[in-house]
């Protein structure tokens, strides 16, 4: 095995590779006997692709380019495709990006809008489109601006006619709850068709603090009569609700400090994991009825898996196979499962899992080493002590390299991933974004800091009022241990993170000593100003839970932002945005950049035209991880090879 130091080794995973596989399968569903979802095409522009696969076998793209199946609704999305089979062949109605108009389309046909555009604000949004063929319309959640403000909105569930009466008509959409809610689920019929249930929760709660199950009647003509309150409140989440075969009503709520499942009110399976998750997208799905009566269910402790519940006995089969980490999509199908799965050592394939057999195989978006898989990271599940010692659970990526080993007595350079959120999880998965980095010698600890899900509420609820305190301690606590056991170097420790986790990197690098440069990306970093009116409205009162009321401890908005301690920043750091984020804007960075202009910190910011929040594109992709691996061969010395673009770094 050669010695060289670290960041030199040789790897055949470049930013292009990584590119290439970054994003996974989502929304899976069966149209009849196929499997049908959505993936990523990072080479396409970004856009996310409806593939089928039939039932004799084989995948197929079903729309060409430009259509892109992906809902805005909250901005960050939820169910964007619904279909069933219609005079024997399928009939498929679908959110397109560009417009956020529904369409309806039959394979060998072109699709046919079914709702109109709107001039006002962010227009008329849709998602979690679900057929009503006996009354020929689609129910879905409508999202409707009524004015150019992000808080000038509506949301509600309506009906849409599948004739295409309203492709020009707002009044041809058929309301049929009213605004009662800030934010509403899609709805689920019973199934008798005489009841429907939905989650609604309103501002300044957050889905993962407290939402309401709502029931209604359903006439005969297709109304809802006033809906009634059976499960949630301020303090408890239902994260889901379905109806059993039997027309029992199931749901998954936190009331007992865990997301568990109840049926009719009584629990089925108590247990301290999670069997639900916080509802960043709108029609998530941690279980899933099967028509004999067992239950489909995504849960566990930190990761989840695969597993079917008997609600009788409260035992719970986990499917075999190398997928360790399993997304909140699921379908079923007499005995069949299919579901989105991923593990250490494979990408996100959709799976399906035979009830009757136990037997689980992939059928769609197949894991294809695309180099030889001695490259991949090794990880190590970890839980280090934070302050108080309370627990703060990692991942961490030693640098690997099947050929390569450093000279003795050398110290690896470590980067510190923050996730963002801050409510949600790093999945320990095959991710060749970290696997760009440790095959070149540069170990990654993803933290899922205090404030994370998938730990029961008390974990989650650690942020509340503590944001910029928690997450950057336990970040520190995680960076600090690896540097004292003798795992990374403590002079070259970095910082990442996106979003929230953007937040987390700036505020670390701007109220610790423990980190020699940083990586910024998409983040919020002004808490006075991003709020209502800077913000969408879906996140536009978040801060009162993670910060505090602003009337009741206004101090605290200055004291933790980073733009306000900008003079306290003293090493180099990346900064990447969108032009077109509109939750993190370009005004965040630009504030945070005047504040230090002139004091000769060096850094760099790019930005990427087209992009909003989270990068789509191959491009934007591939010029951001080569500019953050830039950063790091500059502060810490390193020569990569091949050599990578040099990103000029300015005072």
């Amino acid at each position: 095995m050669l010695r060289s130091p670290y960041g030199s080794w040789p790897s055949p995973i470049d930013a292009a590779l990584a590119a290439a596989h970054d994003g996974r399968p989502e929304w899976v569903d069966f149209v009849g006997d196929e499997i049908w979802w959505t993936e990523p095409r990072p080479a396409e522009g970004g856009r996310r692709a409806l593939v089928r696969r039939r039932a004799a076998g084989g995948e197929e793209s079903v729309l060409p380019e430009p259509w892109n199946v992906r809902s805005r609704v909250i901005e960050y999305g939820g169910r964007p495709w619904t279909g069933e089979v219609h005079d024997g062949r399928p009939l498929i109605v679908f959110v397109h990006c560009a417009d956020q108009r529904l369409y309806r389309y039959e394979p060998g046909g072109e699709p046919v809008p079914l709702t109109p555009r709107s001039a006002v604000g962010g227009g008329l949004r849709w998602a979690e489109p679900r057929l009503d063929l006996a009354r020929g319309e689609v129910w879905c959640v409508l999202e409707e601006f009524t004015g150019d403000g992000p808080d000038d909105v509506r949301r509600l569930l309506a009906a849409v006619p599948l004739d295409g009466s309203a492709a020009d008509d707002r009044g041809a959409v058929r309301e049929l709850t009213g605004a009662r809610h800030r934010f509403v689920t899609g709805a689920r019929l019973s199934p008798d068709g005489r009841r429907a249930a939905w989650l609604g929760w309103d501002h300044p709660r957050m889905p993962w603090d407290g939402t309401e199950l709502l029931v209604a009647e359903v006439t005969e003509d297709g109304r809802l009569t006033e809906p009634r309150t059976v499960a949630g409140g301020p303090d408890e989440a239902v994260a889901q609700v379905e109806w059993a075969h039997d027309g029992r009503l199931l749901y998954a709520s936190d009331r007992s400090g865990w997301w568990n499942l109840y049926r009719d009110g009584a629990p089925l399976c108590t247990r301290e994991e999670e069997f639900g998750g916080p509802l960043w997208q709108l029609g998530l799905r941690w279980f899933a009825p099967l028509d004999d009566g067992l239950l489909a269910v995504v849960h566990g402790r930190g990761a989840a898996v695969l597993g079917i519940l008997d609600p009788e006995s409260g035992e719970i089969v986990d499917a075999a196979g190398p997928w360790t980490e399993c997304t909140p999509t699921l379908a079923t199908h007499g005995r069949r499962v299919v579901t989105v799965g991923a593990g250490p050592r494979t990408g996100y394939e959709v799976i399906e899992l035979d009830t009757g057999t136990g037997h689980a195989r992939v059928v769609g978006a197949r894991h294809r080493d695309p180099v030889d898989p001695a490259h991949y990271p090794e990880p190590r599940i970890r839980t280090f002590r934070g302050p108080d010692g309370r627990e703060v659970h990692a991942h961490v990526h030693p640098p690997h390299h099947p050929a390569r080993t450093a000279p003795d007595g050398e110290l690896p350079p470590y980067v510190i991933w923050a996730h963002g959120g801050p409510t949600s999880r790093a999945p320990l998965v095959l991710d060749l974004a970290v696997a760009y980095f440790t095959s070149r010698g540069i170990g990654v600890a993803e933290v899922n800091y205090g404030g994370s899900t998938g730990y029961g509420r008390a974990y989650r609820e650690r942020l509340r009022g503590q944001w910029g305190v928690v997450d950057v301690e336990d970040c520190a606590a995680v960076a600090r241990a690896l540097a004292d056991e003798g795992t990374a170097d403590p002079a070259r420790l970095a910082i990442r993170g996106g979003s929230a986790g953007g937040w987390t990197a700036a505020a670390s690098l701007t109220t610790t000593d423990v980190y020699a440069c940083g990586t910024i990306v998409y983040p919020v970093l002004d808490l006075a100003t991003w709020g209502p009116g800077e913000t969408h409205d879906f996140e536009s009162r978040y801060l009162q839970s993670l910060i505090g009321p602003p009337a009741e401890v206004p101090a605290r908005y200055a004291e933790r932002s980073p733009t306000a301690h900008a003079d306290r920043l003293t090493v180099p750091f990346l900064l990447l945005q969108g032009t077109d984020d509109v939750v993190c804007p370009p005004a965040q960075c630009e504030r945070f950049l005047a504040r230090i202009a002139g004091r000769g910190v060096p850094h760099a910011y790019l930005t990427f035209a087209g992009e909003g929040h989270g990068f789509r594109r191959a491009d934007t992709m591939i010029r951001a991880l080569e500019a953050e691996l830039s950063l790091y061969a500059q502060v810490f010395g390193l020569e990569p090879t091949p050599s990578v673009p040099k990103v000029e770094l300015t005072p």
